[in-house]
């Protein structure tokens, strides 16, 4: 059997929990290793000081909007061509791969463009202070231009695992994040080039999980092949990319949103605020994307099933994915909360504020955080199945219709604990709202499986 026939199997006929182990697994390792990368270099421009630890977490949302892009047309894609290769139309599945891979990397480039020529007024829109500011913008200028191989690195993250190949995802993501911890030292402090230096480390890293993925596409690894001509700009094809992906783009829009609300917040509170939120922030990504890591790896197995409407095996993949990504978030959330003190102390030279702030801000956040999985679950199943509106809905709960009203009017009337508390309150409040959808999600795919029974009947 060749390799293209075991992607296939592996989404359509493997067991449910061998399949998401051997997808959920690498991704999420993948993930998992990124997310401690941002720990660590955090961990190194801490050691520069309070200004310097402020001025990466005020640029971290601008970057995460440009990677937004690779997010808008690479899970958008990711979402249609599983279900395409459910339906085994492989010949759409590869235009649509094309499309979107093509597609990201140019409207990047402009939006990469026009952040450049806006950097000072952005930053300060984003929380810079007058003392963060500099170090900010040094950052920003290296930071945001190498974003274009990120957003081609994120697109090429969602398409190859769509195709079932999650150890190239996790491959890639390894190599570029153990470069980047492995040169941010040299750079920051052998070369004395600071938080330039950061960025650095950060770009060379990109472009060689960039080289990673090329590497993939020209040894003809793929199921697609990714040219130019195959582009297409139906509507169809259009419409269906957007509909998963303009939510999708607008979930890590209010991500950056969130971040820099906190961090205007927090702002009125000095640079140790903004950093302590800021070392948090970085914490809870950890947790948050490795658990995103692993849902990567369902939301193909899901789409797929539901494409070939193999119901019982989609209903099996959520069951397990939520078992297995809640004790995840359970485990993770008990240590920062049981040792928050301890875990922020490290990410500064002795700023008793910033560790009184962090600390108490990530035991809460750390309580919160088991629910996590299962809403992220669903917010991904809804996005897998083709339900835009549901998945916007929904998907939008946890940094947006519930946490801009808290963090806006919580800390007119609880101060600096309305900025530490607002995270853990929109968490429960998403993972109410995430049961209440939930449910009749069930009862439709339960009568669509009654109805598909009904006509074929050994199926």
């Amino acid at each position: 059997m060749n390799s293209q026939s075991k992607k296939m199997e592996l989404l359509g006929s493997t067991s449910i929990p061998k399949a998401l182990l051997a997808m959920g697994i690498p991704t999420m390792i993948g993930m998992l290793v990124n997310a401690f990368y941002n720990l660590v270099d955090a961990y190194f421009v801490g050691g520069l000081g309070e200004s310097q630890m402020g001025a990466i977490s005020v640029v971290y949302p601008l970057g995460q909007v440009v990677v937004g892009l690779g997010l808008l047309f690479g899970n958008g894609a990711a979402s249609y061509i599983s279900r395409l290769l459910g339906r085994g139309d492989k010949e759409n599945a590869d235009k649509v791969a094309s499309t979107a891979l093509y597609s990201s990397v140019s409207v990047g480039a402009v939006i990469i463009i026009i952040s450049m020529v806006f950097l000072h007024p952005i930053l300060k829109l984003l929380g810079a202070t007058d003392s963060i500011l500099p170090f900010a913008a040094t950052y920003a200028r290296l930071y945001i231009v190498s974003c274009i191989f990120n957003v081609f690195n994120v697109t090429m993250n969602n398409i190859v695992t769509s195709e079932g190949a999650a150890k190239t995802t996790m491959c890639a993501l390894l190599t570029g994040t153990v470069l980047n911890i492995a040169l941010d030292p040299l750079f920051i402090y052998v070369f004395d080039l600071g938080v330039a230096g950061a960025a650095i480390a950060t770009a060379i890293s990109q472009v060689v999980s960039t080289c990673v993925y090329l590497t993939y596409i020209f040894r003809k690894k793929s199921v697609f092949h990714f040219r130019v001509k195959d582009c297409t700009y139906t509507k169809e094809t259009m419409s269906e990319i957007f509909k998963i992906g303009i939510p999708t783009l607008i979930f890590q829009i209010l991500t950056s949103v969130s971040i820099s609300l906190i961090n205007n917040a927090a702002g009125g509170y000095g640079d140790s605020a903004i950093a302590g939120m800021g070392v948090v922030t970085r914490l809870i990504s950890m947790g948050s994307l490795s658990v995103f890591g692993f849902i990567k790896g369902f939301q193909p197995i899901a789409g797929y099933s539901y494409g070939a409407k193999k119901f019982d095996r989609l209903h099996e993949a959520i069951k397990t994915s939520i078992l297995w990504s809640t004790a995840f978030c359970v485990i993770f959330g008990v240590i920062l909360a049981l040792f928050p003190t301890a875990i922020v102390s490290q990410f500064t030279k002795g700023d008793a504020e910033m560790i009184r702030i962090g600390a108490a801000s990530l035991r809460a956040n750390g309580i919160s955080i088991m629910l996590f999985g299962f809403y992220t679950v669903y917010s991904s199943l809804f996005l897998a199945l083709g339900k835009g509106r549901e998945g916007f809905i929904l998907g939008a709960c946890r940094q947006g219709i519930c946490f801009i009203p808290v963090i806006l009017l919580l800390p007119i009337v609880w101060g600096l604990n309305g900025i530490m508390y607002a995270q853990p309150i929109a968490d429960v409040l998403s993972a109410v709202i995430t049961v209440f959808m939930a449910i009749p999600l069930h009862k439709k795919l339960n009568e669509m499986q009654r109805k598909t029974a009904e006509i074929s009947p050994n199926n």
